[in-house]
């Protein structure tokens, strides 16, 4: 099933009516930016693109009417919501860091510790219909109720008609995923100051900038291996065991044999696979100054203190619940050494980190509320 999956991801262009200079002009993807892959069954469209930036932020997509997606993932903090976890429509507390957004068309995995989903349309329904716990609350016994005031409403009706004329308009979990999935992919970011400086603009960082960039990138911080390339994220495939971007970094170690809190234990809940306690995916660093607080369940305030968790080698908690010392989890990447560094040089990789920050994508109308005045 999965490898069918990824068949239909890499023949996406191709298989589909769109061109690629369809896919780019729809989403508008910069120059500087390679064509993101999208699936055959939705390739992209101006009005799956609109119809999905309403539904975004249209509270009558909970099952209680209370809650959009806008409300954990917010323009303004690059679509995070700057709150260690967030609350879902019933007052559940999620126990993982709602995470920022920008240029998941690009993402070959989704979530912070799931590596069952390789398409951005399977992660959508999960925030939409789980119970455990519940976030928008679309669950069978109020589903057809939230859909019901979508399809009373005429101009929704209107808009659901030209996204899926080849479905008459039908408005149904499956198509408002489709059309979700199609305006989240268009929230790309690629106008910081970094990108200047990719695109031949000498004069777009500093030199404080440049020697973050350079220690980013070297082998004494490490940071480059699991927060690399354009998006500054990572994706790789091991041979015997699939899609593998899921790090354990030694933020935890609660028994002193390896063991994460049990509300967020990492890839294991999924796998059960002892090698993958306190395994995350690594997040995109683009746009990382406004996505905080840090970590997979927030508990890192600043980048500072990201900073230094990885200056440590993990972090060392001597009191409370999660007490024990991370810097020594048996399961920690061998990317997560520790390191020596002057504060000048944490300074200068701070810098550089704040050049990711594409004030143009958080000011973009094309992502903002349509019915805000």
């Amino acid at each position: 099933m999965r490898a069918s999956l990824r068949a239909v991801l890499v023949l996406a262009v191709s298989c589909s009516n769109a061109s690629e200079d369809d896919v780019r002009a729809v989403l508008g993807v910069p120059d500087h930016f390679e064509t993101p892959l999208t699936p055959a069954f939705n390739a992209p469209t101006r009005a799956r693109v609109d119809l999905g930036r309403h539904l975004f932020y249209d509270e009558r997509l909970s099952g209680n009417g209370t809650q959009s997606c806008a409300s954990c993932h917010e323009h303004a903090r690059a679509f995070a919501d700057g709150r260690a976890r967030p609350i879902g429509s019933t007052g559940q507390v999620h126990p993982r860091n709602s995470q920022g957004l920008a240029n998941v068309a690009y993402f070959s995995s989704f979530t912070w510790a799931n590596d069952t989903f390789d398409a951005l349309e399977e992660q959508i329904r999960v925030p939409l219909t789980s119970t455990t716990p519940v976030e928008l609350g679309l669950t069978d016994s109020v589903r057809e109720d939230a859909l019901d005031r979508l399809r009373n409403d005429p101009e929704t009706v209107r808009r659901f008609a030209s996204a899926f004329p080849e479905d008459d308009g039908a408005i149904t979990l499956n198509t408002v995923i489709l059309s979700l999935a199609s305006f989240v992919r268009s929230m790309v970011s690629g106008e910081s100051r970094y990108d200047r400086y990719l695109q031949g603009d000498a004069e777009a960082l500093t030199a404080q900038e440049l020697l973050g960039l350079r220690l980013f990138n070297s082998e004494r911080f490490e940071c480059f291996h699991c927060h690399t390339g354009t998006h500054f994220t990572a994706s790789y495939r091991d041979e015997n065991r699939g899609l593998r971007v899921f790090f354990n970094n030694g933020l935890y170690n609660v028994d002193g044999r390896g063991a994460y809190p049990d509300a967020s234990r990492g890839l294991i809940d999924v796998t059960s696979d002892p090698r993958d306690m306190g395994a995350f995916r690594p997040p995109t660093l683009r746009n990382v100054e406004l996505t905080g607080p840090y970590m997979h369940d927030g508990s890192l305030e600043t980048l500072r203190d990201v900073l230094d968790h990885y200056a440590a080698g993990g972090s060392n908690r001597l009191d409370g619940p999660n007490a024990g010392d991370g810097r020594v989890n048996p399961f920690k990447s061998n990317f997560v050494r520790g390191f020596r560094a002057t504060e000048e040089e944490l300074d200068a990789v701070e810098a550089f980190l704040r050049t990711l920050t594409d004030w143009e994508f958080i000011r973009d109308v094309r992502f903002s509320d349509p019915n805000a005045r």
